[in-house]
Parts: C-alpha cells; sequence; structure tokens
C-alpha cells in the first residue's frame, strides 16, 4: 500500500505478514516487568467527548490486561498510560481498579498489580498545602489498599506548584511510605511526559533532584519495593540505580532505551515498569523469557527491533504516546474502533500513524497482518489517501 511521509510523498510499502504468537512463557523471568496498560473507549455511549466522565468499554479494557497476564506479564493501573489527568478522572480510574483486581484475583497467574495513587479527585486550587496533599495521596491509598493493588506513588503535579522544596517532598513521601501497608513504588515522571511535573523532588537539577529522592527511599529502605524512573536517560539511570539500597529495584520507564538497561551491564539492572511493553507485549514477554534463559542473542534479536517502533511513538511531544498504544491495540484488532478518552487520538497525524504502522510490522508486532492493512487502508482512506 501507499504510506505517507514527512516529506509529503508517498512510498509503497508492502507488510512483512510474520507476526510473533503470543503465549505464556515457558518459565519464570528474571526480571520484574510491569506492562501499563491504556484503557479502550466506547464510541456509541452517549457522552461529550471533551466534558464529563469518559465511556470506556470494560470488556475490551479488561480484555487488555488479560492478554497481558496470559504472557505472563505484570499490570501497571491506572497510570499516565491510562490518560489519568489527560481525559481520565479519578472516579474511571477507580473504577478500573476495582475492576481489575477483581479480574486479577481470579486469574490463574495471580499476576502483580501495582496501581497510581495520586491527588486528582481534588480541584488544584484545594492542594495549596502539605496537609491537603498528604489526605488526597491517603485516599487513593486507600481505595487501591482495600482492592488488594500494591501502591504507587504517582507524581502529583500538586508539589511543583506549590513550589516544595526537598524537604517538603520529604516529609510527604516520608509520611506516605510510612502509612502504607505494603512496601510502595515510587514515581519519577520528567516533564517530557508532563512538563507539569519540571523540578520535581524540590529542584530543576537532575543531581540534586536524584539526592533528595535517594534520601527519602535510604530514610525508610523496607517500605520502598522499588523506584520507576521515566527520564529518557540512560546515563542517569545507570548511575542512579548503582545508588540503591540493597533489595530495592530500578523500574525503568525509559521507552527509549529499555533494551539495554533490562539486560544490564552485568552488575545493575532495570526491572520494567513501561507503557510500551502493552503494545509490544509478544516480543517483551519473550524476550524476558530469553533472557531467562541465558540467551542474551536470542533476547536481542526479539527487542532490538520494538526500540525504533517505541521511539516513534514517544516522540515529541512525548506525553500524546498513548495514541500509538491505542493505535497497535486497534490495528491488532484488540479493540473494534480507534477512539480515545477526550479525543486524544487526534494528536497525532497520519503520517506518525504510518510510520508507527511500518515499525510494528517489522518488529513483527501486527498480530492480525490482513485486519491491520484493512484499519490501515481505512485510516488513510478518512484521511485523503488513496493507499492502492
Amino acid at each position: 500500500m501507499l504510506l505517507p511521509e514527512s516529506d509529503g510523498t508517498l512510498t509503497r510499502y508492502q507488510p512483512t505478514g510474520d507476526p510473533l504468537t503470543p503465549r505464556a512463557p515457558r518459565r519464570a523471568f528474571t526480571r520484574t516487568a510491569f506492562a501499563a496498560a491504556h484503557l479502550v473507549s466506547d464510541p456509541l455511549a452517549d457522552h461529550t467527548p471533551w466534558g464529563g466522565r469518559p465511556a470506556i468499554d470494560w470488556d475490551a479494557t479488561l480484555g487488555v490486561r488479560h492478554a497481558l497476564w496470559d504472557q505472563g506479564l505484570h499490570l501497571a493501573e491506572a497510570m499516565d498510560t491510562a490518560q489519568r489527568g489527560m481525559g481520565v478522572d479519578w472516579a474511571t480510574a477507580r473504577e478500573l481498579i476495582d475492576r481489575t483486581m477483581a479480574e486479577a484475583k481470579a486469574h490463574s497467574a495471580r499476576p502483580r498489580v501495582a496501581c497510581g495513587a495520586g491527588t486528582d479527585h481534588v480541584a488544584p486550587d484545594r492542594l495549596g498545602s502539605e496537609a491537603a496533599i498528604l489526605d488526597a495521596y491517603r485516599h487513593q491509598m486507600q481505595v487501591i489498599e482495600a482492592a488488594g493493588g500494591e501502591i504507587i506513588l504517582m507524581a502529583t503535579r500538586a508539589l511543583p506548584a506549590l513550589a516544595a522544596d526537598r524537604d517538603t517532598y520529604a516529609r510527604i513521601y516520608g509520611t506516605l511510605i510510612r502509612e502504607a501497608a505494603a512496601p510502595v513504588i515510587l514515581h519519577w515522571l520528567g516533564p517530557a511526559f508532563d512538563p507539569a511535573l519540571a523540578g520535581y523532588w524540590g529542584d530543576a537539577d537532575i543531581d540534586t533532584a536524584s539526592d533528595t529522592l535517594l534520601s527519602i527511599i535510604a530514610a525508610d529502605p523496607g517500605k520502598v519495593d522499588g523506584v520507576k524512573i521515566s527520564l529518557l536517560d540512560r546515563a542517569h539511570e545507570e548511575a542512579f540505580r548503582q545508588r540503591l539500597p540493597a533489595g530495592v529495584k530500578l523500574y525503568t520507564g525509559d521507552d527509549f532505551n529499555y533494551a539495554e538497561l533490562i539486560a544490564g551491564d552485568g552488575l545493575h539492572h532495570s526491572d520494567a515498569l513501561l507503557g510500551i511493553f502493552a503494545a509490544i507485549a509478544p516480543a517483551a514477554a519473550q524476550a524476558l523469557e530469553a533472557l531467562a534463559e541465558g540467551e542474551r542473542a536470542a533476547y536481542d534479536a526479539l527487542l532490538a527491533p520494538t526500540v525504533p517502533l517505541s521511539r516513534e511513538i514517544f516522540c515529541a511531544p512525548t506525553r500524546f504516546y498513548k495514541a500509538g498504544i491505542a493505535f497497535l491495540s486497534w490495528l491488532n484488532g484488540t479493540q473494534a474502533n480507534f477512539t480515545m478518552p477526550a479525543g486524544l487520538q487526534a494528536s497525532r497525524g497520519i503520517v506518525h500513524y504510518a510510520e508507527v504502522f511500518r515499525l510494528a510490522d517489522r518488529a513483527r508486532l501486527l498480530a492480525r497482518p490482513d485486519l491491520a492493512e484493512q484499519r490501515m487502508r481505512a485510516l488513510l482512506t478518512t484521511h485523503g489517501i488513496d493507499p492502492r
């Protein structure tokens, strides 16, 4: 078919039609791997896309999660991949957590589910004090614990808005870590993913911010399962993970450099908490299996082709990466429509989607090639492009 290029031309592309087959792993992974999953919209529900609660296709949304669990992956639930703060409100996230936890408890793999706790159920103008921020976090933590989920303390926009210093971060996070029933995962999401999080941990300097976060962890390492870092900075992550206390994991959120970070350097490695893993699950799961079997060449062969795809999906403006994940879900038949909460599918253009199609095909991630080609042609046609 004819696909558009960034220079405005059309180039003929012949899909390979050689997808990986999703399957259960043959052995346990040697890396902990959470995939952050998206929500599937219900386009037939009567709602206003830019106002009120989003309309969710719950069967399809839970089906996405079962597919990840069936391949041996754990789940990061109600995170930014699920459009928290970008079209999905806390009421929807809370329902998602409750529904997901009920499904997870019944799944034969007994997967781990770590859920995002934040402050987004409270209006920003009511989060102007440490006490208000603490109470907001506590509310969501209690909901997650009641449902049986693990807690990810999501970065909150309220702290940078408060111009909080390092001591404020230490007090708030120290209290939350201490009060949690079980070890938590901390969350450092960089401004590429959310510009409102610039200067997190009380300083714009990354080294000073790192020192603050490490001091928070060192104060109570037994209550910290790990820290997810999404700064898209491989060198920083490698240096940071060497400084973590024993037993505290570094969960990479680097959707540009995950293959090398997870493989490690022989002394240290990163575990994974990644949005891209939901989109590349067959390659990710089978690569992790190969790594566990000591087959580094097979790991590289499976995962390396996914990196250009991930870099395209997470290209600037990075915060719109959710559109690429939903797009691949639609191409692969995991969902019947290509609509998203708040109409976020419109955040990327047809040239981007054409490149995602090419790179997914080359990475063997178009599960149903005929369906993917049919849907790609339909999308091209709606953009005034004759794909013949």
